[in-house]
């Protein structure tokens, strides 16, 4: 019996998994487009919280994230993860930095480099944040199980440009491997 025409046609053959659903119709994608919504909205509400409560927004809790994962970063390289202008990151980074969360040293071969380190008082925020957020990535993992997560990794990746993969193999080089 032949397949109904409203469901995907799926090829098995070894090498497509990105290639396996041939169409996906106009509701399957606005209903992605929800998920991912949603799910970026309750994913950030327990961080947004604790932001709140130091006068602080997601812009801070990026410049933390990525200045915790990368020690020593240089601003021109933040700036490129970011995407933002050095304007804008000024307005985030100053009250970081005079509030004690973030560090900036001169560069070891070249002076006129700000390096960007946490301090102990940043960590301890960054990671304040991270149990928060930790708690509901891990739920829905545990809930997916280890083949959803790899294809999640995947759609993830997928949703990226370019710059922004980069980015993130320059920093984890791991990431590429196990969702390429």
């Amino acid at each position: 019996m032949p397949e109904a025409p409203d469901k995907p046609v799926m090829d098995r053959s070894p090498g497509t998994a990105g290639r396996q659903l041939l169409f996906l119709r106009e509701e399957e994608l606005r209903l992605a487009q929800d998920l991912l919504f949603f799910g970026y909205r309750d994913f950030t509400a327990g961080a947004d919280e604790i932001l709140a409560e130091l006068n602080m927004g997601r812009a801070h809790h990026r410049v933390l994230h990525f200045v915790g994962r990368r020690p020593g970063i240089t601003v021109g390289d933040l700036l490129a993860i970011l995407g933002i202008t050095k304007q804008s990151l000024g307005r985030v980074l100053t009250p970081l930095v005079e509030e004690g969360y973030v560090t900036q040293a001169p560069g070891r071969n070249d002076r006129r480099q700000r390096l960007l380190s946490l301090t102990a008082k940043g960590e301890a925020l960054e990671r304040r944040l991270f149990e928060r957020q930790r708690e509901w990535v891990m739920r829905a993992y545990r809930e997916a199980g280890p083949v959803a997560v790899e294809g999640f990794r995947r759609v993830m990746r997928g949703l990226m440009g370019e710059d922004a993969r980069a980015q993130l193999d320059r920093a984890l080089p791991n990431t590429s491997q196990s969702a390429a």
